[in-house]
């Protein structure tokens, strides 16, 4: 027979089991909603009349990470005048003319190698001159009947074959040779230190970046351009570019028009080169633009063409999520809209929203209706 105390302890284990289930539950389900990263955009409301304008960063006209080809530990890194004082590390924002050697990979074994080969090549050369010598003695014999015709061919083989030899040392001194001079890293043109990411001591390999030069005595406006307005670009073509730092516009031509759209933004890239002789134009700078001739037919609310998506309820139809809420974490509602025409990177709204709400612009295809979200600055 069960006794009334077993009966109470089972009792209460289970109640206490069934607490834990809860709470690994719920904790699982927090977990599974964690609030999703977003970033967001105003409504704005474009203005009647006024050119539609595009927003462009400034990129540099090439920049290139700088790879080391020879392995080993950094033995010594460009020293440059100090603001303080002394002497310290070229870093990030120093200028560097073409062939300046930036770092340079510990020597000794390579200049070892190097010697060896050259040592190589000094014997296979001795040997080659003694080949050829009992190659020239077995053929005056010879010419005279008094070698054999096998002497002759096996002389000539020995002197081959010793050829043979002084060219693959040759060619080992060669790759000796390019390995040591692959130990020091150089700039490939006038440019800009944008990063370094070695140090005295760090131990590098083919393939491991050390330093990121920028050429910026051009730079390149970078925009995208819908579908409605690509026409209006054309390579050659000569637009004003405007810049907030600076009050007067710079001269900029079209150099590129990608041939596709991207599939996330559903724009067009296009390339805008600019003269940058005073290096006034900083990469990671927001300039605009506008297409000549372009007019907006009305006041209307716009928003970025990346914060439309489809309308799950609605085939045909389009939607934006927006953000609602004041706190660390917000809600995102799906809101259905009706587009109107598109203007540069934006779209005007007919109806669904107003200026001054907040939609998603990123990650909006990864969102549901009631979602939790974070809105990152």
């Amino acid at each position: 027979m069960i006794s009334a105390a077993w009966y109470r302890y089972a009792v209460a284990a289970s109640a206490m089991l069934c607490v834990l289930c809860m709470s690994a539950c719920k904790q699982n389900v927090e977990a599974a909603r964690a609030p999703l990263p977003v970033h967001t955009a105003m409504v704005q409301t474009i203005a009647v009349g006024n050119p539609a304008k595009y927003s462009a960063s400034i990129v540099p006209y090439t920049q290139v990470d700088l790879a080391f080809q020879s392995s080993g530990y950094v033995d010594h890194i460009r020293q440059v005048p100090s603001a303080s004082g002394g002497m310290r590390n070229i870093d990030q924002g120093d200028w560097v003319k073409k062939g300046t050697v930036l770092a340079i990979v510990r020597q000794q074994s390579y200049t070892d190698k190097l010697e060896q080969a050259k040592a190589q090549l000094a014997r296979a050369q001795a040997e080659y001159e003694k080949a050829n010598l009992s190659f020239d003695r077995v053929s005056s014999l010879y010419s005279t009947q008094s070698a054999t015709k096998p002497d002759l061919d096996s002389a000539q083989a020995q002197l081959d074959s010793m050829a043979a030899s002084v060219s693959g040392a040759k060619a080992q001194i060669s790759e000796a040779q390019i390995a040591l001079n692959y130990c020091s890293l150089q700039a490939p043109f006038d440019g800009w230190v944008m990063k370094r990411t070695v140090d005295v001591g760090s131990f590098v390999g083919p393939a491991t970046n050390g330093f990121t030069i920028a050429n910026t005595r051009s730079v390149k406006a970078v925009f995208g351009v819908p579908d409605t307005s690509i026409d209006r670009v054309r390579t050659g073509q000569r637009l004003a570019i405007l810049t907030d730092a600076f009050p007067q516009p710079f001269a900029g031509q079209v150099t590129v028009i990608s041939p596709s759209a991207d599939p996330k933004s559903r724009v067009f890239s296009v390339e805008v080169t600019i003269a940058n002789p005073r290096d006034q134009l900083k990469s990671g700078m927001i300039a605009s633009l506008a297409l000549n001739g372009e007019r907006l037919p009305q006041s209307l609310p716009a928003v970025p063409l990346s914060a439309i998506v489809r309308d799950p309820r609605n085939a045909n139809g389009f939607a934006v999520m927006i953000v609602e809420g004041d706190g660390e974490v917000e809600s995102a509602r799906l809101r259905a809209v009706e587009l109107g025409d598109v203007y540069g990177n934006m779209v005007a709204m007919n109806k669904g929203l107003q200026s001054g709400e907040r939609v998603i612009t990123t990650g909006v295809n990864l969102i549901r209706d009631g979602d939790q979200v974070r809105v990152i600055p």
